[in-house]
């Protein structure tokens, strides 16, 4: 079926094609009802504007491009939910990229978006980025870029966060409250920001209750199972083992809870566990697991918000950027608590 024109319905109508868009884009200019039937006449007949002659005229691509690690990861697609949800409601398409944890991939991955003649960026670092050259270059160039969740302090822009802070110390407290006192701690990698800011409340709450912190309970893995295996080991290895893990992420407490199974540790009688996102399946598991709130639909929808705000008012840059943190909410499941724990609480 073919698509009819601008050029057809100002011929159907005996209009000129200016009336005609801008009668299409709700001009205040163009009286009622002219508008009224060019809209009509619009919809009875399909009309649908062409995407190649707007990104001409208005030197825009009515697109952005979004980098994250992975996209299996599920709180990176609740993200991209939240951002698609936005741009959608703009007009715009997303195009997404993954890093897979890869620098040399995260460099590549920009050099195409931009390739694509994208409006603007949003990107959470892969967890071997500590160079952003890649992302300073482009924004100096004048592209707008946002980041959010994994972020660096060396671009000035907007970025997006969770209060990791705050989220791992309520988590490593509540743990100390039910009785813990050997609480270790399984990090991603060092070189991330979401991973400094949970080390750092996890031993700020150590500190507040008087607990010495312990170097060997410190670990940092790669989300592999294999990886996390050999972390439970050298911690089950200690002449004092810990007696409740605090992971930074539900999937390394995932990989954490399977290996425990298979070495018969049980959860939570010989050892408490916490996550920290509260994936889908955390309260379905057996035991079901506590963990933390990690707002990703908002965050990808406060994102996309920033972006557009920033692709709209391209000649306008805002007199400061800012850096925005979301809630997070400690939940309360089985892998953390006994009965015997919940008097204490």
């Amino acid at each position: 079926m073919e698509h009819i024109t601008i050029k057809d319905i100002a011929k159907a109508l005996n209009l000129s094609t200016s009336t005609v868009s801008r009668a299409l884009r709700g001009s205040h200019e163009i009286n009622p009802v002219t508008k009224l039937l060019v809209m009509e006449y619009a919809e009875k007949f399909n009309y649908q504007p062409n995407p190649i002659a707007l990104s001409l005229k208005e030197n825009k691509s009515r697109s952005i491009g979004v980098i994250v690690p992975e996209i299996d990861n599920p709180f990176f697609s609740q993200a991209i939910n939240g951002i698609e949800d936005i741009a959608y409601n703009k007009g715009y398409q997303v195009v997404i990229f993954q890093s897979h944890e890869s620098y040399e991939r995260e460099v590549i991955n920009t050099q195409h978006i931009t390739s694509r003649r994208v409006d603007g960026l949003l990107i959470s670092l892969s967890g071997q980025t500590t160079n952003v050259e890649h992302l300073k270059n482009l924004h100096d160039k004048g592209l707008p870029i946002v980041l959010f969740d994994r972020i660096s302090d060396e671009i000035n822009t907007h970025k997006v966060i969770s209060d990791n802070f705050e989220g791992s110390f309520n988590g490593t407290e509540h743990l100390i409250k039910t009785g813990r006192k050997r609480i270790a701690h399984i990090a991603a990698s060092p070189h991330l920001s979401i991973s400094k800011e949970r080390v750092k409340g996890y031993l700020a709450a150590l500190a507040k209750h008087n607990i010495p912190v312990d170097e060997s309970l410190l670990k940092y893995c790669n989300y592999g199972l294999q990886d996390i295996e050999v972390v439970i080991d050298q911690l089950f290895a200690n002449e004092t083992p810990p007696d409740a893990i605090f992971t930074a992420s539900d999937r390394l407490a995932l990989g954490c809870l399977s290996t425990l199974k298979k070495r018969n540790i049980k959860v939570p009688e010989d050892i408490a566990l916490i996550g920290f996102t509260n994936l889908k399946v955390a309260a379905l598991l057996a035991p079901s697991l506590s963990t933390i709130v990690q707002p990703a639909l908002d965050m990808g929808k406060r994102s996309a918000e920033l972006l557009f705000d920033l692709i709209e008012n391209t000649s306008k840059l805002p007199k400061s950027y800012r850096t925005f943190k979301l809630y997070t909410e400690l939940i309360v499941r089985n892998s953390s608590v006994m009965k015997s724990d919940e008097e204490r609480l």
